[in-house]
């Protein structure tokens, strides 16, 4: 008891002590329990219902840019002229695209749509997050991945996130 917990997803590594979470299909021990935990507290989500993270789920791209302008502090675009035509005042993905499109995180699909309903795959979220983290430099463009070439748009944001371990892929040899 003197030294207290220590945990780590949820799990205390001195005693038996689990935590729960507000969410019925987010258990300690599972590799996503202290982000979501972390997530959750920093106002970044609230999960797909109240009771659950859905954690299996697809995110759209008007997901992940929400997340994104929300860890960020929410931040009020200073641009308000929207190009898409598929973003709308009323959608609660608004002001974080045109954040998004203003601090250089993401151009959309086209021109004029965004696409928030579109699914965002892992290449699209490394690449928003690698922008919204400043676009850092790299020190090698060594990578485990047999399906990762130097010409894909994503491939720098790739290395960064394996670099800073965010991620390590889906396999240890595929992105």
């Amino acid at each position: 008891p003197a030294l207290g917990h220590e945990y780590d997803n949820g799990e205390c590594s001195r005693c038996d002590d689990v935590l729960t979470s507000k969410f019925e299909d987010v258990k300690a021990g599972d590799f996503y329990f202290d982000p979501v935990e972390w997530a959750v507290e920093k106002g970044v989500t609230t999960g797909a219902t109240d009771t659950t993270f859905d954690p299996n789920g697809n995110c759209l791209r008007g997901h992940v840019v929400t997340f994104l302008w929300r860890a960020a502090g929410s931040p009020e675009p200073t641009k308000t002229e929207n190009p898409f035509t598929d973003v709308t005042e009323k959608d609660y993905f608004y002001k974080a695209v045109l954040w998004a499109v203003e601090k250089g995180i993401t151009k959309g699909l086209t021109e004029t749509t965004f696409g928030p309903t579109a699914e965002c795959n892992r290449a699209q979220v490394v690449t928003f997050l690698y922008r919204a983290m400043g676009e850092p430099e790299v020190s090698s463009t060594q990578h485990p991945f047999t399906d990762v070439v130097e010409d894909q748009f994503y491939f720098v944001p790739m290395l960064w996130a394996v670099e800073n371990g965010i991620t390590n892929g889906l396999t240890p040899t595929t992105f």
